[in-house]
């Protein structure tokens, strides 16, 4: 949420008229168009839908676009994902290595010689990416000295006989000479397979959806999508589906940025992952309301916390598209609190699926009776970012707030 946003992007050098907010899949989206025909054809075609999964390093983030006749992008199911990133993998990894070689160890590697340590977790990353199942039969990672050295320092014992006390089932791990670890590819499997089961279970469950029919290509991306592992799983467990990989696919969501930082027009419409509203009193009604919530204000019972609403959830909504109220104000200040929920059809702010984003304070004219003021309120949605604005059409004066309305 940004509530002076010329105040804070300057505060950090970035001048807010230079800045726009890019939804990764977005971009993806948008740099397959540049590539060869194998790939551009399955994302340009008029009427040509799929689906883009960034699967980065902490999250996987998924959206399903559909090309329009004039060339834009029309979001047709709202973006989703969850944490199947590589991050899970480097976190299994880590353990192993915290197990072996131990937190003492590792932390004076750390302050003594950070680029072994480093290496640690480049050559990880490195080959993590070419880990296959069928194709990797031997797992090998370098290990340096300095750590050998430090593991005989506070244990008392060589590495291998470290291996061996800690009861390392089978010969899962082993030395190979003084520099490497051979690790049985069962027990790197085991850290891939929780995170992409997830992932493929959802992605079926996506794809079985009705309006998800017609949807039979997946573009992968991201630094965890160039996983031969997890490119081998998808290819296998979702039937009828064409995977994409692109070339580079870990800079893809990179470049489709720029892309969309000089065309952000490319896309025309998104779905809404929440419902979007103020806080309102509503005149009370027996029919509607609980009696014992009611509350007396200015000569007439009212239901506070009421949920006014601009957007719903699953709503298709232009880049240009607004919605406006009017109230009437009561006092000095209007206090307008924007509020988003995952429910479809909310009722009350206060209920535990509501989450306040922001309030914004307009002051009235105290030169005019209050009744006779008029407050629009202004929901700009379908860009990155939400806009809300409020006027006083009777004396001019405005208040806004910028939201990330779709993280």
């Amino acid at each position: 949420m940004k509530t002076q946003p010329e105040k804070d992007t300057q505060n950090a050098g970035i001048y807010p008229n230079r800045l726009k907010l890019a939804l990764e899949p977005e971009c993806a989206s948008i740099w397959c168009e540049t590539l060869g025909m194998d790939v551009k054809g399955a994302v340009t075609i008029q009427g040509s839908k799929y689906m883009v999964v960034d699967l980065g390093g902490g999250t996987a983030d998924i959206s399903v676009h559909e090309r329009k006749p004039d060339g834009t992008l029309k979001e047709i199911h709202k973006a989703s994902g969850g944490p199947w990133g590589g991050i899970y993998v480097d976190k299994k990894y880590m353990e192993m290595i915290n197990k072996l070689f131990g937190e003492n160890a590792l932390t004076d590697l750390r302050k003594t010689d950070m680029n072994d340590y480093f290496d640690i977790t480049r050559e990880f990353e490195y080959k993590k990416r070419s880990f296959d199942t069928v194709k990797t039969k031997q797992f090998f990672l370098r290990i340096s000295a300095s750590l050998r050295d430090l593991v005989e320092k506070y244990y008392s014992k060589s590495l291998e006989e470290r291996i061996t006390s800690l009861n390392v089932r089978g010969n899962s791990i082993t030395t190979r000479g003084k520099d490497k670890l051979k690790i049985d590819t069962t027990v790197v499997q085991s850290w891939f397979k929780r995170p992409i089961d997830l992932l493929i279970q959802h992605l079926q469950s996506l794809l079985a959806e009705p309006k998800m029919e017609s949807v039979r290509s997946v573009i992968l991306v991201g630094g965890f999508g160039e996983s031969q592992y997890a490119q081998g799983r998808i290819r296998n467990e979702l039937a009828g589906v064409r995977l994409i990989v692109p070339p580079d696919a870990g800079l893809v969501v990179l470049k489709g940025a720029v892309r969309f930082g000089h065309n952000p027009a490319i896309v025309s419409s998104r779905i809404m992952k929440h419902t979007y509203g103020t806080k309102i009193n509503q005149r009370f009604d027996d029919k509607k309301y609980p009696d014992e919530k009611k509350v007396w204000i200015d000569g007439e019972w009212w239901m506070p916390e009421c949920f006014d609403v601009y957007v719903r959830v699953n709503e298709e909504v232009r880049v240009d598209q607004q919605v406006t109220k009017m109230i009437f104000p009561f006092k000095a200040f209007v206090l307008t609190s924007v509020y988003r929920t995952t429910k479809e059809n909310p009722e009350y702010t206060i209920d535990p699926a509501c989450e306040l984003l922001g309030t914004i304070q307009l002051e009235n004219s105290a030169d005019i009776p209050y009744r006779l003021q008029k407050i629009e309120t202004t929901f700009m949605f379908g860009d990155t970012e939400l806009f809300v604005k409020q006027k006083n059409t009777t004396s001019g004066k405005e208040a806004y707030m910028i939201f990330d309305c779709f993280k």
